[in-house]
């Protein structure tokens, strides 16, 4: 016996809550890639609650850069690792969508 729910789409459903995840993502990165950038030294509940938010989305790719620095001669902070976290999380994760879509339609 097949459950069916009238006006209810599994792919459409999934689809969306992936996008909302990756928007999350890159708000929450975003945020912490210009406080960085302009607040280097900024301390607070909120800059340690994003901190330490992102640093769970941040610790997979930690080991493709060196240790962050500000530039030489300023005090600007530029997280390479957050700007290509950015880049890659929604690749990652719309690929991993069409990859499940087509091999549901493989069968």
């Amino acid at each position: 016996m097949k459950l069916s729910v009238p006006g209810f789409n599994l792919k459409n459903w999934v689809g969306m809550w992936v996008n909302v995840f990756v928007v999350l993502v890159e708000i929450l990165l975003l945020a912490r890639v210009f406080f960085k950038f302009c607040f280097t030294a900024a301390g607070g509940s909120f800059f340690d609650w994003l901190n330490a938010t992102t640093d769970t989305a941040l610790a997979p790719l930690r080991g493709l850069f060196g240790s962050s620095a500000p530039a030489p001669g300023t005090n600007w902070y530029i997280d390479w690792v957050a700007l290509f976290a950015m880049a890659a999380y929604p690749v990652v994760l719309y690929a991993a969508v069409s990859v499940a879509l087509w091999l549901g339609r493989r069968k």
